[in-house]
């Protein structure tokens, strides 16, 4: 008997990742469409959609995704990255030395992306801030959740009290402007520009965001979600969901008060530096660890967990689906491809977000009927391990 609940955990825990993974794909989806139709980098997003349904769906897009789907991802790397541990454990194998490895690679991935096909790029970040994750990784569970915890809240508080500080004492200098002569620059060069005036824009909004200023508050953002991923992995919190049950509800009700209120506080109180930095820096993480654990307690029930494992086909190819919905994005946006850009409204840019979405969980399955991991998976596993399978047999 003891067997057979192992089996049944350890299948549970697969797809429970993968679906996570999955939502995950579809929520960063929904927040970066704005970024490749609009010069969404440099706006007051509720100034620039004024008219319904638009700001309808950007709130609603602000309030659930924002901020909520990057953190889920970092948490599932943290989670992964113990896996992939215990199985070069298993092996015999250097754990430091294949996750370098695989880290090198997903940098190089990043880079390609990052300047080649669109600059809001995740995967640098990932790949640089995982070469710190070999200094906690043999840490007990219970030790790296008080330490990603902490060293998420005290940055994220103490950010937020300067925002605050800012707010209350130079209010002009919180409220968030449009920036016309970069939304020009934005327009000219993916509308209307050559590949080369884009490859520029491309960089010099990359840079807006990942210089070393924002790279230290991005660090802060991201890292401490490695090591929560890890310790839930440790702890098996996601893996023996029933016999933590209690725990995971009364975590999934807490994030979910918590991380609802400082979501909603731009629209509550206003649109300004401080409670945007509030809902983004620490509501956003938050409601991703509410999303996290809400989702593997629906999956005990099985009529949710048939719908729910409809996701997990996208999250076991969910590089690819990520790079892919870049490329999507740039060819209908950018001048090298159908030009609109800046063409369509926010509530259009969602509509695709469904019917692309929709697109890639039909191709996932189908390619996973033949195809044992996706095509840029198998890039990144074939330049770690060397030769393997990729075709089912």
């Amino acid at each position: 008997m003891k067997q057979d609940g192992q089996t049944i955990d350890g299948s549970q825990r697969v797809q429970s990742i993968d679906s996570l993974r999955g939502l995950a794909i579809l929520g960063i989806f929904l927040v970066n469409m704005p970024d490749f139709h609009s010069p969404f980098l440099h706006i007051n997003p509720l100034e620039w959609w004024r008219d319904n349904p638009d700001r309808i769906f950007y709130i609603l897009v602000d309030l659930f995704a924002q901020a909520s789907f990057y953190p889920m991802f970092a948490f599932l790397f943290g989670f992964g990255a113990v896996i992939l541990a215990k199985r070069a454990q298993d092996r015999n194998q250097s754990f430091p030395l294949v996750f370098s490895r695989r880290l090198v690679v997903l940098l190089v991935i990043g880079c390609v992306h990052a300047f080649f096909i669109w600059h809001g790029d995740i995967l640098i970040n990932y790949a640089l801030f995982g070469f710190f994750f070999l200094l906690f990784y043999r840490m007990s569970g219970i030790t790296l959740l008080w330490l990603g915890s902490l060293l998420f809240a005290i940055p994220a508080l103490l950010f937020s009290l300067l925002m605050m500080l800012i707010y209350f004492t130079i209010p002009d200098e919180a409220v968030i402007p449009t920036n016309f002569e970069m939304v020009k620059a934005s327009i000219e060069a993916y509308q209307l520009g050559t590949f080369m005036e884009i490859f520029q824009q491309r960089f010099v909004e990359w840079y807006m965001v990942n210089n070393l200023g924002n790279g230290i508050i991005l660090f802060f953002s991201i890292f401490p979600l490695f090591l929560i991923g890890a310790g839930f992995a440790k702890l098996k919190w996601l893996e023996k969901t029933k016999e933590h049950q209690r725990k995971l509800a009364m975590i999934a009700v807490v994030c979910l008060v918590i991380g609802s209120l400082l979501k909603a506080s731009p629209y509550i109180a206003n649109y300004n530096y401080f409670t945007v930095s509030l809902q983004d820096m620490i509501g956003g993480p938050v409601i991703s660890i509410f999303y996290i654990t809400a989702i593997v307690l629906l999956l005990q029930n099985k009529s949710i967990a048939k719908i729910v494992s409809l996701l997990a086909n996208v999250g076991r190819l969910s590089m690819s689906n990520y790079l892919l919905q870049s490329i999507i994005g740039t060819l209908l946006f950018y001048s090298y491809g159908f030009g609109l850009y800046d063409k369509i409204s926010f509530t259009t840019g969602v509509v695709l977000v469904v019917v692309i979405y929709f697109l890639q969980l039909v191709l996932s399955t189908i390619w996973l009927k033949y195809y044992r991991i996706g095509p840029v998976e198998y890039i990144w596993r074939f330049a770690t391990y060397g030769t393997r399978p990729m075709m089912k047999k």
